[in-house]
């Protein structure tokens, strides 16, 4: 019986991060598309989104199965429930890719505002959370989910920095407004991918350790 549940919770798992992958690719691309003005790369990840949204109510159903076969509990219930929640946050997090990659589309119909210096800096801090969070996962490593934490935080201020800087452009000629409220949503769409890393964070600190991680 305990083998089966664990050949289970390994599907599952393998599951979860393969879709944290995708979500991952999904970010990566669309800020390539950004940033160098690939418009068609923009239409992969808008495309892309689909599966992972494919993936979310494929591990859905598995976590329910799994449930409903070997009524768990302790550390293996929170794993199933942390799951369940995590998904819900990759979806989202995907959902925000897709939209960086639709405002990409639109942003490469005409010259840059300027060189791209802060976005490119929250996408890697963006990349390098989804990766700790495949490692906490993984490896079962609670210090890899409070890393993630850790650079939400620098995220949370790249994004601030941005927005002052933009409002600062389009007060001082008001001809950059269009392009400066499009990368204000980018920015704001990469700020909310980072909080739903955050929460994936917290709900795997709380499954392998019990407690709630206090910031």
């Amino acid at each position: 019986m305990r083998e089966a549940l664990d050949r289970e919770l390994s599907k599952i798992t393998e599951l979860l991060l393969r879709m944290a992958s995708r979500t991952r690719a999904m970010l990566a691309d669309a800020t390539e598309a950004l940033v160098e003005g690939k418009a068609a790369l923009a239409e992969e990840v808008i495309r892309e989104d689909e599966e992972v949204d494919r993936l979310e109510y494929q591990i859905e159903d598995e976590v329910i199965a799994t449930i409903a076969r070997h009524q768990p509990v302790a550390t293996d219930l929170r794993f199933l429930v942390t799951v369940l929640k995590a998904i819900t946050d990759l979806e989202r997090a995907g959902d925000y890719a897709a939209h960086v990659a639709e405002d990409a589309l639109l942003l490469a119909q005409e010259p840059p505002l300027k060189r791209y210096v802060l976005l490119p800096q929250m996408a890697r801090r963006l990349l390098e959370m989804i990766d700790q969070v495949a490692k906490s996962i993984a490896e079962k490593d609670a210090g890899a989910a409070l890393k993630v934490l850790e650079l939400d935080d620098e995220v949370d201020d790249l994004y601030e920095q941005l927005t002052r800087e933009l409002i600062t452009y389009m007060l001082e000629d008001p001809r950059t407004i269009g392009k400066s409220l499009t990368l204000l949503r980018v920015a704001r769409s990469y700020e909310r991918f980072g909080d739903h890393l955050e929460n994936i964070a917290e709900r795997v600190v709380y499954w392998l350790t019990g407690e709630t991680p206090h910031r």
